[in-house]
């Protein structure tokens, strides 16, 4: 199956999720990417050998205390990982496009702070942040449209 990214769609959906947050003003990167090459990120920033769903790269290095965002308008960006978004919607049972949301909500978290790996605390805060979030964001846009892949003839 070919997925492909309905991109004003998504600009749109950043755009609810900063609101819904309280940085509406706030600009954010968000790339959609293959399994391939988030291993490499994650291989390289978090030296774990594997394909992840979703990195948040800070426009500062330093951590901002929880739920505080940088003072500058750029938050960092989102790198949003399309096959495993996808596996891991057919595995909860929801949409894929649900599953993005979800993704760039807890990307967008991290920009701003939010770090579930701190502590069973920070991380049942941070998701019952998500949750509030997709609450007020709902109904979630259609992001993707999906399409049979075509066959390739071999001679």
């Amino acid at each position: 199956m070919r997925h492909t990214v309905r991109q004003s769609s998504f600009k749109h959906l950043a755009q609810r999720i900063l609101m819904a947050i309280g940085e509406a003003k706030s600009e954010l990167s968000v790339e959609l990417i293959g399994d391939a090459r988030i291993r490499r990120l994650n291989r390289k920033y978090r030296k774990q050998d594997r394909a992840t769903d979703v990195l948040a790269f800070p426009i500062r290095e330093a951590i901002m205390p929880q739920g505080k965002c940088p003072t500058t308008n750029m938050l960092g960006d989102v790198v949003i990982s399309v096959p495993t978004a996808v596996r891991q919607a057919q595995e909860v049972g929801r949409s894929i496009d649900v599953e993005l949301a979800t993704l760039l909500i807890h990307g967008v978290l991290h920009l701003c702070g939010y770090d579930h790996e701190r502590s069973p605390r920070e991380a049942v805060r941070m998701s019952r942040r998500e949750r509030k979030v997709l609450e007020v964001i709902s109904p979630v846009p259609q992001l993707i449209r999906s399409s049979p892949q075509r066959q390739r003839k071999v001679c």
